[in-house]
């Protein structure tokens, strides 16, 4: 362990740990996509992609060859290097929000105090990738979808940090590990039950409302039906990325599948225990660390695996909103109702624990 606890060493196992993690995320990504594809189909009832390898699983390593090989066209009059800057900037900011996010006891690429507050950070940079391609673009309707996204994404943001204030509140810390191991020892030490056991369970009242509220901004966030008002084809023509194909088309894509994949993680985290299991888990002491880790992210990637369920299914039935009707939701509904959240949590936390 000499060589790796040297500043070399260090920088060298930081560098693995990104690359295992980013291949992890883009093989994650194609069978995510897959999914996706097949859900929707399913619930349609038809059989989505079925082709390419067995049951169609290697379609979406069809797709990545087919955009690959595609010419990648640049409207005139496009401003070229931002236009092909901007879906890079999204890939990369869409990356960096997984450098916080704990998979399993010691298995994260930095573990930060200040976790939540780095992820709000990454997260309001995201606009910009999208801003710059519908300005990029030099069409209007490209544009008007970059506008719309900006407004969206901006105010469910707040929705989204009062939550995450109320869970904070809770855990005491704006550590992402520390809010994980804060709920050991069971189901009813979730968060979304109090966070606290017995002691703490009046405060499921509030808190499984603020992870609705969590997961509904979440799909606001990532620009996910019913919420996909900046790519409404009826309005837009396929809004902000309309101008786009080839390469630049696919990163915009897989920066919106990274940022779906990462919601569901972070949902499961604050909310539902992260890499704890659902139960009392005593036995792990006797068992060797690496099958302890795999243990526990075994655990994150089901519950995961779930909210991405509820990802795609709410993508199949539920309908488009108008856009009134989302900015409404966030600013008359989401806004007051996380705010008196916020209030109530810290009311219980002063009046009923001491210091």
């Amino acid at each position: 362990m000499g060589f790796w606890s040297t500043p070399i060493g260090w920088t060298v196992l930081t560098i693995i740990q990104i690359v295992v993690i980013a291949l992890f995320l883009l093989l994650t990504s194609a069978f995510v996509i897959y999914g996706d594809r097949k859900i929707f189909a399913g619930v349609q009832w038809r059989k989505g992609p079925n082709v390419v390898g067995p049951f169609g699983l290697l379609q979406s390593f069809a797709d990545l060859l087919k955009f690959l090989l595609k010419e990648a066209v640049i409207p005139d009059g496009a401003d070229k290097a931002v236009f092909l800057m901007a879906p890079l900037i999204s890939v990369i900011l869409a990356m960096a929000a997984w450098a916080v996010i704990p998979f399993a006891p010691g298995w994260f690429v930095t573990n930060i105090n200040v976790g939540i507050l780095y992820l709000l950070a990454v997260s309001s940079l995201g606009v910009y990738g999208i801003i710059m391609g519908g300005w990029a673009s030099n069409s209007k309707y490209p544009f008007l979808g970059s506008l719309r996204s900006a407004a969206q994404m901006v105010s469910y943001e707040v929705s989204i940090g009062f939550v995450l204030i109320t869970v904070i509140l809770q855990a005491g810390s704006m550590n992402l590990v520390t809010i994980v191991e804060k709920q050991a020892g069971g189901f009813w030490n979730w968060n979304v039950l109090g966070g606290g056991g017995l002691h703490d369970l009046p405060m499921a009242l509030v808190m499984i409302p603020m992870s609705v509220v969590f997961f509904i901004s979440a799909l606001a966030e990532t620009n996910r039906p019913p919420f996909d008002l900046p790519e409404a084809e009826s309005e837009l023509v396929a809004g902000y990325q309309v101008e786009y194909s080839s390469s630049p088309y696919m990163m915009f894509y897989l920066a919106e599948t990274l940022n779906i994949m990462f919601m569901c993680c972070f949902i499961s985290i604050l909310f539902f225990g992260g890499w704890q299991a659902p139960w009392p888990t005593p036995y792990l002491a006797a068992w060797p660390p690496i099958l302890a880790s795999l243990h526990g992210l075994i655990m994150l990637l089901i519950k995961a695996l779930f909210w991405f369920l509820m990802f795609a299914l709410v993508r199949a039935i539920v309908p488009r909103y108008r856009y009134d009707q989302l900015m409404r939701l966030g600013w008359k509904v989401f806004l007051p109702t996380t705010l008196v959240a916020v209030a109530v949590v810290a009311a219980w936390r002063v009046f009923t624990h001491t210091a």
